[in-house]
């Protein structure tokens, strides 16, 4: 007898707690159809027609053709038959929420646009999806009143196009699938790791390399279901590594530049505060207080009023580059700093430059 795919269980409160994820991985999950002992051979793109409400034959061999169907564990092609007794394992999108999405006519910074995706800049303070008491005002929203016709899930209230995500207070550069061609391409270039993606941060304390290498397991803090750490490898997390490079110093702080070999939950943020630099002002990881410098009333009123004007982590997604889904041609972009951020950098430029026209060659 035929069985379909039973609910994905709901993770609201999981993603209300965490706010946004860069993740890919968490916008999926996989789930499993066991062969019944008599069942005859098949195309497994025939059989999962039986199994799966709501979906198309193009769809199924759309998703065999990018790895997102394994059978015993391997990827295999539409017309692979089928044996009783084979595990099927279907990487699936999970439905967050329940009700229809609101189209809202929320503003769009549109960097790249054609009939298979586009490239938006996100603004600080935009979350990307709807969550438990945050069902408007997101950029799915927006992007129902932009896009009319992005890929969604019959009958259920999905995250149309997203393929990946940043934080709600991050800045900077997201690609938006527009047909299902895109969603699987993309998301399999994310799943690779072949999604080009620089980020610029600026981060406490004068970092000892100018570029360097961090590689550590990324898992839910112990103690703070909000918060991220970092462990040993193979203890407990997904792996993660991040590259970065020093572009200008400031004494107490750093600007660098950061390149994502994974895309893990807070990766940046968690692996900064991990080398002993968290990013500037990042109320969760310990960045928002004085971390390094002078213990003078001037210097910390000089910090108070930098975080005044840029009031979240200091955090820029400034690049990404992709292969186009349909064209097969590279895509390349960069989005500059928020005007705040390269206000915040000045200041520090101009505070460094006072403290060594006093006499003082190194900062404290």
């Amino acid at each position: 007898m035929n069985q379909e795919l039973e609910e994905p269980i709901n993770h609201d409160e999981l993603i209300n707690e965490i706010e946004e994820s860069e993740d890919v991985e968490d916008l999926f999950e996989w789930q499993s159809i066991k062969v019944d002992p008599g069942q005859e051979p098949l195309r497994v793109d025939k059989f999962l027609m039986d199994k799966i409400k709501d979906i198309t034959r193009s769809k199924i061999q759309a998703g065999i053709e990018n790895g997102f169907v394994l059978i015993q564990d391997k990827t295999v092609k539409s017309n692979h038959k089928i044996k009783p007794g084979d595990l099927i394992k279907i990487r699936i999108r999970k439905q967050k929420n329940e009700g229809q999405i609101l189209a809202e006519d929320i503003p769009l910074d549109i960097r790249y646009e054609d009939d298979q995706l586009i490239v938006l800049c996100k603004p600080a303070g935009l979350v990307v999806h709807p969550g438990v008491g945050n069902y408007q005002g997101t950029l799915v929203n927006a992007l129902a009143f932009h896009i009319k016709n992005l890929p969604l899930v019959e009958g259920k209230n999905d995250y149309p196009g997203i393929v990946h995500r940043i934080d709600k207070d991050t800045t900077g550069l997201m690609v938006v699938a527009k047909t299902d061609l895109s969603i699987h391409k993309l998301s399999k270039q994310f799943f690779d790791h072949t999604i080009q993606r620089t980020y610029k941060a600026l981060v406490w304390g004068d970092l000892k390399e100018n570029e360097g290498r961090i590689e550590g397991h990324i898992g839910r803090h112990a103690r703070y279901p909000k918060m991220f750490d970092v462990y040993s490898d193979g203890d407990y997390g997904k792996h993660a590594v991040t590259h970065y490079k020093v572009i200008e110093r400031f004494g107490y702080v750093t600007l660098i530049e950061c390149k994502l070999e994974t895309g893990r939950t807070h990766q940046i943020r968690v692996h900064m505060k991990h080398l002993g630099h968290p990013l500037f002002n990042d109320k969760l990881y310990g960045g928002d207080k004085i971390v390094k410098g002078t213990i003078f009333t001037k210097y910390k009123e000089f910090v108070d009023n930098c975080f005044k004007i840029l009031p979240h982590q200091a955090l820029h997604a400034y690049s990404l580059g992709f292969i186009h889904p349909e064209s097969q041609k590279e895509i390349y972009l960069e989005a500059e700093m928020p005007d705040y951020f390269t206000q915040v950098l000045d200041k520090w430029r101009t505070y460094t430059k006072g403290r060594l026209l006093k006499g003082q060659s190194e900062l404290e």
